[in-house]
């Protein structure tokens, strides 16, 4: 996997957590147990600190960078495929929809969703148990029916399935 020092901050990854070989992590970025950073993810943090907390799992091509703050993605938090997270925190289980993009300052509460496509702008703050929507993401659901599903079963599904590709990825 391509970890790079960047002006004297390493990324610390746990030995627990899987790191996809063809993402990339650069500089002051920490990854804790059973996480997962999926192909084509780029994780930058050369202007503050980025945290992927336990269980989480940033999916194919999501790009996180981090301004001069500092970008969480809280435990059992998922980053849905092509999505732009931008100096923010992302609460636990909170669920970002493919190709969504969630700004900086903004705040995503502990179990809330951004559907697919959304942009939360800067300073945004969702609710917990919530679903946002639309570009920009200014209409919050309560989190119900299939949304819900995916919220409390995201995490797991995705842990199993990084051990599986710990185990049964080999090049070619």
């Amino acid at each position: 996997m391509p970890l790079f020092s960047f002006e004297g901050k390493t990324p610390d990854v746990h030995p627990d957590a899987w790191i996809a070989p063809t993402a990339t992590l650069i500089g002051d970025v920490t990854v804790e147990a059973n996480a997962s950073v999926w192909y084509g993810v780029v994780i930058r943090a050369d202007f503050g600190a980025i945290v992927i907390r336990e269980g989480a799992n940033v999916q194919d091509n999501s790009v996180i960078h981090v301004g001069m703050s500092r970008c969480e993605v809280g435990p059992g938090a998922t980053i849905g495929h092509l999505c732009v997270v931008h100096d923010c925190t992302i609460g636990a289980e909170a669920l970002i929809g493919n190709g969504a993009t969630v700004l900086d300052g903004a705040v995503i509460g502990p179990r809330a969703m951004v559907a697919a496509g959304s942009v939360v702008t800067p300073g945004t703050e969702v609710p917990g148990e919530t679903v946002a929507f639309g570009s920009p993401a200014k209409r919050f659901v309560p989190l119900a029916g299939q949304a819900k599903k995916w919220v409390d079963h995201n995490p797991e599904i995705y842990q199993q399935l990084a051990r599986r590709h710990r185990d049964g990825i080999e090049p070619v």
